[in-house]
């Protein structure tokens, strides 16, 4: 068999080629400035399909164990989760940037994540925190000693 994964997306559903199956992939915008879907890669097995943004979006797979992640820029892995494909089926995956958390959810709602990066904003939030503190403690031991 080719590739795993064909590079081409379709927006709209389409039937899997005999031996292959369809991974349907649903992707929100998250609540960023910008989309997350637009400032990160999709990968299917290290494999850059590309996504053109938020949306349901459907790809042709071999059927296998497959790991499937979105990525930031860099290659740092954002939300990852591994999927067993059955020829001729249809697979649901739905990546959702979230607040908090980054989750990817199966078709029938379940999380999936294997792994789940704490959102942009959670991790702004906690280096706010830890700055702060070292700010704060570093200005006060300034103060004390003088």
């Amino acid at each position: 068999m080719p590739g795993a994964v064909t590079p081409l997306v379709h927006p709209h559903p389409i039937a899997p080629p005999p031996g292959y199956a369809v991974l349907a992939v649903t992707v929100n915008r998250g609540p960023y400035i910008v989309p997350a879907p637009t400032t990160s890669k999709f990968k299917i097995d290290g494999q850059t399909v590309s996504i053109p943004g938020e949306g349901t979006w459907y790809m042709v797979v071999a059927p296998g164990q497959h790991d499937v992640r979105y990525t930031d820029f860099m290659g740092v892995p954002l939300i990852t989760t591994s999927l067993a494909v059955q020829p001729g089926a249809a697979h649901h995956l739905s990546f959702r940037f979230g607040g908090w958390r980054n989750r990817v959810h199966d078709g029938h709602g379940t999380d999936v994540t294997r792994f789940g990066l704490w959102s942009n904003y959670s991790i702004l939030l906690v280096t706010l925190a830890i700055f702060g503190l070292l700010c704060c403690g570093v200005f006060g031991v300034l103060l004390g000693s003088s």
